[in-house]
């Protein structure tokens, strides 16, 4: 009996919590008492309380004093799990205006670092100040490694699996005939007089794994919607670069392009290189990629886009086509994230789909998945619809 009374006091307790003070401060047992909350309890309380009833942006609440916020910060990692830390988080970067007070170093070496926390820095990137800039460095370099550590070896995997299919050819040089396949795939032919294989298909290796296999061009909307995206990218791309038999180049874009091929080893510098927000021309981005495609029908063009063009979209659409026309791999993803539904211009990524580039939003953990049926020259639309990730063509 003590133990089941216990427990209704645990779920008085944290509904109590739920509902905050004042009214919810009449809560009382089946016997009539009043529910009152223990010291550390009380210290949730008045976690949750300075965030949820505080004024939204203004003062009151945390207020402006980035000591206090930063002491909050500490004390809510204390107070409640990781899953619930995070959300809080995520919350108080709106309700309190952290964004602005995330500029303080004290301030960062407080918070969980997430890939919340990281699209928050990132879209900072250009205005945080010198003195606060290593510690914002080193909080997205904590994440960006963790995510590194998660995708890279399903990566490598997957890539380079796909490039060792692609590259075997029915016409293999001498040296290059994989023998144990050869036999494999003409066992039908076998000469019972001869006691021998007569071979009518060679399998081999065209090209030594050294060799450049693949051009992988990713073409990055860096629009504040597509901040989730642009970490991902950031990350694949370094994992991509680290393959000798694939050449990846990193194209951002808003209205102006920028190249960050050069700075593909260091995730962290490619995510300080972009600056989130602003316009978009999707119709420029692909121009000056076009221009960096020197064999097409080994070249894979991954745009990552929601598709809200503001430049010229019938140009947009031409110059697609045409780069689908020249034998160019394509591939439109209206998301690289872990997130829900994307919002995308549905008539552009229909009109895509239509010249054969097929659109759609892909989850990290199935990107390798992905690239591999590009390398191997599958129906990459295809592939999607069987991964249940095509997307509906609806804003």
């Amino acid at each position: 009996m003590t133990h089941a009374n216990s427990d209704g006091r645990d779920r008085l307790s944290r509904w109590r919590l739920v509902l905050g003070g004042h009214g919810a401060d009449g809560i009382t047992t089946a016997e009539g008492q009043r529910v009152v909350l223990s010291a550390a309890d009380h210290l949730r309380d008045r976690a949750l309380e300075d965030l949820y009833e505080a004024p939204r942006k203004g003062p009151g609440g945390l207020g402006a004093s980035s000591p206090r916020v930063a002491r909050w910060l500490g004390d809510i990692r204390g107070y409640f799990p990781s899953t619930v830390v995070q959300v809080m988080q995520a919350d108080a970067m709106d309700r309190l205006g952290l964004r602005q007070l995330l500029l303080e170093p004290e301030m960062l070496r407080t918070v969980q670092p997430d890939i919340g926390l990281v699209t928050t820095l990132v879209g900072l990137g250009r205005v945080i100040p010198e003195h606060s800039r290593e510690t914002a460095r080193a909080v997205v370099r904590q994440v960006t490694s963790q995510l590194e550590d998660r995708l890279r070896s399903k990566t490598i995997q997957a890539v380079s699996g796909a490039l060792n299919r692609a590259a075997r050819t029915r016409r293999p040089r001498h040296q290059d005939i994989d023998w144990n396949r050869t036999i494999a795939a003409n066992l039908k032919h076998y000469q019972p007089e001869y006691r021998t294989v007569v071979p009518e298909r060679l399998v081999g290796y065209a090209r030594r794994s050294t060799e450049v296999q693949r051009e992988i061009i990713l073409c990055i909307d860096q629009s504040g919607s597509m901040a989730e995206s642009v970490v991902y990218s950031s990350v694949f791309g370094a994992v991509l670069s680290s393959l000798r038999s694939v050449r990846t180049r990193l194209v951002v874009f808003d209205t102006e392009v920028v190249d960050l091929s050069d700075e593909l080893d260091d995730p962290v510098d490619v995510l300080f290189g972009v600056q989130l927000g602003g316009g978009t021309d999707i119709n420029r981005a692909l121009a000056y990629c076009q221009e960096q495609i020197t064999d097409p029908t080994e070249t894979i063009l991954v745009l990552i886009s929601d598709l809200y063009e503001g430049g010229i979209a019938e140009e947009m659409l031409r110059r697609a086509a045409a780069i689908v026309g020249s034998g160019a791999t394509m591939i439109a993803l209206l998301a690289l994230s872990d997130s829900g539904h994307p919002t995308f211009d549905s008539n552009h990524a229909a009109a895509l789909a239509g010249i054969g580039v097929p659109a759609f939003a892909c989850t990290p953990d199935l990107f390798p998945e992905m690239m591999a049926a590009a390398i191997e020259r599958r129906d990459v639309g295809e592939w999607a619809a069987t991964h249940d990730i095509v997307t509906n063509h609806e804003d």
